[in-house]
């Protein structure tokens, strides 16, 4: 499950800031950036350090008091980041890539092209390398998406728009006490705050209640007849033998298109599918 070259599998370019930012600006480029860490670049544009979330978090205490927030404020990106950031050839294996990340405890290495930074690997990239498929799916079983973002019906509205943002997730799927679900709220529920700022406080203000559901053996065909019949973009994929239990995955629209795009697919020419 781990073939393919850092370079395959890698973010191009580098999101890097200046010796003398600030620690509140190197915050800025992460959240903006969704990223953990920032690269802090050289005279020459190369970088020479880096510096991560862990680290702004190992400063807060200095926070404290006056005192303390005024020698915080004053410790810029140059100042605190680690050097020289680890770095790894762009035609290093995923394999050694993964080995030197787990032995020095990381969660990135910059990656070089003739000594020239190229991009980033980090740990997110290894674990999407490992969900690609490997076969065209065939049903909703084997396109949903068995890891979904859950919450209790009385979650507030910023609590899942915060859980949609940081899991690049469109839906949460609301769930009762005893794992039952109750609901589902999407961006297109939230998007109702911008007109209406006080239209709602918790999940279950602007939830959908009325589900539509599918099991995992039907076909994707099947899945996106019913997305188009009552407009929408996703289905609850639930376990037809214990319909009231929780929901064993979530099937979207993404994830069709997703199956289309394989290489192997019946869209992009392949075989499969065909028979």
């Amino acid at each position: 499950m781990t073939r393919g070259t850092v370079g395959e599998l890698m973010h191009p370019g580098v999101i890097a800031c200046e010796p003398d930012a600030s620690l509140g600006e190197v915050a800025l480029l992460l959240v903006r950036h969704r990223i953990h860490a920032v690269f802090v670049a050289g005279d020459d544009g190369e970088p020479t350090g880096v510096l991560t979330d862990i680290d702004l978090l190992a400063g807060e205490w200095l926070a404290g008091d006056e005192e303390g927030l005024a020698v915080m404020r004053g410790i810029t990106a140059g100042e605190l980041m680690s050097a020289p950031p680890q770095t790894i050839d762009v035609a290093a294996t995923a394999g050694e890539a993964a080995a030197r990340l787990r032995a020095g405890g990381i969660g990135r290495l910059l990656v070089v092209d003739q000594d020239r930074a190229v991009g980033v690997i980090s740990v997110s990239d290894l674990v999407a390398g490992l969900a690609r498929r490997r076969t065209v799916p065939r049903n909703v079983g084997g396109a949903m998406s068995q890891a979904i973002v859950v919450c209790r019906p009385e979650a507030t509205l910023e609590a899942a728009a915060r859980a949609m943002t940081e899991r690049r997730s469109r839906s949460v799927v609301v769930v009762d006490e005893g794992g039952t679900v109750a609901g589902i709220i999407t961006g297109h529920d939230l998007l109702a705050l911008h007109e209406q700022p006080e239209g709602g406080e918790l999940v279950r203000d602007l939830m959908t209640r009325e589900l539509r559901t599918i099991t995992r053996d039907a076909s994707l065909r099947e899945a996106a007849d019913l997305m188009l019949l009552h407009e929408v973009h996703r289905l609850v994929v639930i376990d037809a033998e214990r319909p009231l239990a929780p929901p064993v995955g979530l099937v979207s629209t993404a994830d069709i298109a997703a199956a289309m795009a394989e290489p192997e697919s019946v869209w992009r020419g392949g075989a499969a599918g065909r028979e």
